[in-house]
């Protein structure tokens, strides 16, 4: 057994018998969120120190396909091939091998196949819109859906979910909330009975209906590679004077975003959020050594999106991940007024131009 791993779900038992096994595949895809709540530091194996809440989106998503067929070799390390985009990708391959050999106590039959990975993202990769959350929960839904296929063990929704949530926890923190549609909620809390440090859940029961159509325009202030990588700024947050006041603070705003999101009430949501977001870079550049990963178009676009708030009494609220990217949140019936103002306003501070205009995703598509 690794130390990587609980016994959760380890299963000596999932071995196939590969005489009768034939050439397939799987193909998922997940995608990323935006937490409100945010998830920065953790403790044992990618246990999260404080509960989170994200909205699942739509538009910012990967595709994985997992293709497999019997091992032809005695030997019995995991056996991949890597495709990021249709191009090899030896580090990406690297880190998936590394994953996966971590996993074989979960899923043993990893060690009888040849795989081949064609991964795809409808976004930048690591510009900070939580790359490894899509990825690493595309990766998980694969898995399981080969557990699946091989055993038929998977077959209730909430159990396949709730082990994929699991597996994809274990490769990324966030990944495990992109199981589920519409808010994922990841992190014991006694307010949302079932929650849990090991999984995520749905969190959708006790939403306000304008909640269901949140919109989130993604504006990419830069897509160059971040200078510190989440899993480094989780790390960071052990010598962080700040980071036990922090945790306690996460867990009373998520007790006051709860109640919003019942309620409807969309100013205090996007209080939260804001602050949430500001909290996220002040931690970052509190950190030893301090490091910033907002650009100066993130901050202008920042003063240009409370200002306009102000002027015109539009309730869109800014968020960003770890990253400079900015998600600006609003209900869908400020959709027009809100998008005016990003095209004549926001665009032109966007690297190229880009952005993606997303909203409140329905959870993950098996292709």
């Amino acid at each position: 057994m690794i130390e990587f791993l609980s016994l959760m779900y380890d299963n000596p038992k999932l071995i196939i018998e590969t005489a009768a096994l034939k050439e397939n595949a799987v193909a998922w895809r997940s995608p990323s969120n935006i937490a409100i709540i945010k998830y920065w530091g953790k403790h044992g194996v990618q246990l999260p120190r404080n509960p989170s809440i994200s909205f699942t989106l739509d538009q910012a998503y990967t595709d994985t396909k997992l293709a497999y067929r019997p091992k032809r070799g005695a030997d019995e390390g995991i056996a991949l091939d890597f495709f990021f985009h249709d191009e090899p990708n030896e580090a990406f391959r690297k880190k998936i091998v590394q994953f996966l050999d971590k996993i074989t106590p979960i899923f043993p039959f990893l060690r009888q196949l040849e795989m081949t990975i064609h991964s795809s993202n409808s976004f930048p990769h690591s510009a900070g819109i939580a790359s490894s959350a899509s990825s690493m929960s595309a990766l998980a839904l694969c898995l399981c859906a080969m557990e699946d296929q091989f055993f038929g063990t998977l077959n209730n929704i909430e159990a396949f979910r709730k082990k994929a949530s699991y597996v994809a926890r274990l490769g990324s923190g966030s990944a495990c909330r992109s199981i589920y549609e519409g808010l994922g909620l990841w992190g014991k809390t006694i307010e949302v009975e079932g929650s849990s440090d090991e999984f995520a859940v749905g969190y959708t029961a006790e939403v306000h209906e304008i909640f269901h159509t949140f919109q989130d325009t993604i504006l990419i202030a830069s897509k160059g590679e971040k200078s510190v990588s989440s899993r480094a700024g989780h790390a960071l947050m052990e010598g962080n004077a700040y980071a036990n006041p922090r945790y306690d603070q996460a867990r009373r705003r998520l007790h006051t975003l709860l109640a919003a999101l019942k309620t409807g009430d969309v100013e205090t949501f996007g209080r939260i959020t804001e602050n949430e977001a500001l909290t996220l870079h002040a931690l970052m550049m509190t950190s030893n050594p301090p490091y910033i990963l907002m650009r100066p178009n993130s901050l202008k676009m920042i003063e240009l999106v409370q200002q306009f708030r102000k002027d015109q009494n539009v309730p869109v609220y800014f968020s960003l991940d770890a990253g400079p990217n900015l998600h600006l949140l609003y209900p869908e019936t400020e959709k027009e007024q809100v998008m005016a103002f990003i095209q004549s306003e926001l665009v032109p501070l966007c690297e190229n131009g880009e952005y993606i205009a997303d909203q409140v995703g329905k959870g993950p598509l098996e292709l």
